[in-house]
């Protein structure tokens, strides 16, 4: 799989992530996709300096992302 075919299905999945981000004032774009599938993000609005902030990303984002593309080896915020 491409990087360009992963970051596709990386936007997919946050488009079915976003809603809930929104929906507290918040949201997420990626910054960037590491040679070797780490993912870089950058929570904004209100998830950026949440404290919950990090659950979010690990237990919700991260979860739904490794799971419809099981290349992506981590995500983290940036």
């Amino acid at each position: 799989m491409s990087k360009e075919e992963i970051l596709n299905g990386v936007d997919k999945t946050l488009e079915q992530v976003r809603p809930y981000l929104q929906a507290d004032g918040g949201d997420i774009e990626v910054v960037e996709l590491t040679d070797d599938n780490i993912l870089k993000v950058r929570l904004t609005g209100a998830c950026h300096g949440c404290p919950f902030s990090m659950q979010t990303l690990k237990a919700g984002v991260e979860q739904a992302i490794k799971r419809d593309i099981p290349q992506i080896k981590e995500v983290i915020s940036v």
